[in-house]
């Protein structure tokens, strides 16, 4: 097997087109086309479904790429050798929750950067469902992410435990929401929230309902900073991390709700598959920093 073929296979998933792997590999549209062919005629099947967009693997293409992820990390372990003072190159695959904001993750990354010039680093952002199953399914190498405090990570993970991390409930003052308001008091408000698919937003809805209340959702963003506006000018109650907080340009016009009853937290963690070969210095000094830049807003 060719693996300049098999990555531009991987290229082409990843990117979801001919034209996004041309660019990543550096080569011509029909040099990424010609190769993915030569790895379908290979393994006497077709990989890719062509008539979707963006272009998505078929079943045996998920398979293919799942095995020849899991191929070139062992060939890029090989290259870079185990010992302690080995250059750590290609590539590292890090996911990241929204919820830990670019004031928490500017050192860790600016560290890795440093320390393994090398290295090249692929960030995708997402919610914590979605980055726990591509870290299981071998399309990321590791995920920086919250989880509900009492949800564990899956068993077949490793799951490096980063603290419990406060989760702040925010209002404009204007909102009028009671300074010892408990969940019933809570529920009458209409709340800022993420988009569906935020693990964190199905805990909330799933603590309301659990008590028989409405969990109101007035207004769903993507953006960090978008929702803080929308709190900042009477929309609803949002979440916040101390961290994202105190890089908010809005967070002089709103308060903290300290004094209600319901007080969330989450755990976050660092979830990689075992084992991490090459990237266990990385991934190691990613944590490190992490767990510092983290302590440095909840203390």
């Amino acid at each position: 097997m060719n693996t300049h073929d098999l990555e531009a296979f991987l290229a082409v998933v990843e990117t979801g087109s001919i034209v996004g792997a041309s660019a990543r590999l550096n080569l011509t549209q029909p040099g990424v086309t010609r190769r993915v062919q030569n790895l379908e005629d290979l393994l006497g099947t077709r990989l890719l479904d062509r008539q979707s967009k963006p272009l998505k693997p078929t079943a045996a293409g998920r398979e293919a790429y799942e095995q020849g992820r899991r191929v070139l990390r062992a060939l890029e372990d090989l290259k870079s050798g185990l010992s302690a003072d080995a250059p750590v190159g290609g590539e590292f695959r890090l996911g990241i929750m929204p919820y830990l904001s670019d004031a928490a993750l500017a050192a860790p990354l600016d560290r890795l950067r440093a320390v393994f010039p090398a290295l090249t680093l692929r960030i995708t952002s997402g919610w914590s469902p979605r980055l726990t199953e591509q870290v299981v399914r071998n399309e990321l190498d590791a995920a920086a992410l919250c989880l509900a405090e009492g949800i564990d990570p899956p068993a077949e993970l490793v799951a490096d435990d980063l603290g419990l991390q406060p989760v702040l409930l925010v209002a404009a003052p204007e909102l009028g929401v009671p300074k010892r308001a408990d969940l019933t008091a809570l529920s009458r408000f209409a709340w800022v929230m993420n988009e569906n698919g935020c693990g964190f937003r199905a805990y909330l809805r799933h603590t309301f309902e659990a008590a028989r209340l409405p969990f109101q959702v007035g207004v769903e963003a993507l953006s960090a900073d978008l929702r803080m506006s929308l709190v900042a000018r009477g929309h609803g109650i949002g979440v916040v991390t101390p961290a994202a907080l105190a890089g908010s340009p809005w967070r002089d016009r709103i308060e903290v709700l300290d004094r209600v009853a319901f007080q969330p937290k989450v755990r976050s963690w660092l979830l990689h598959r075992p084992p991490a070969g090459r990237l266990a210095r990385p991934i190691a000094l990613f944590r490190e920093t992490l767990v510092a830049s983290l302590g440095e807003f909840v203390s």
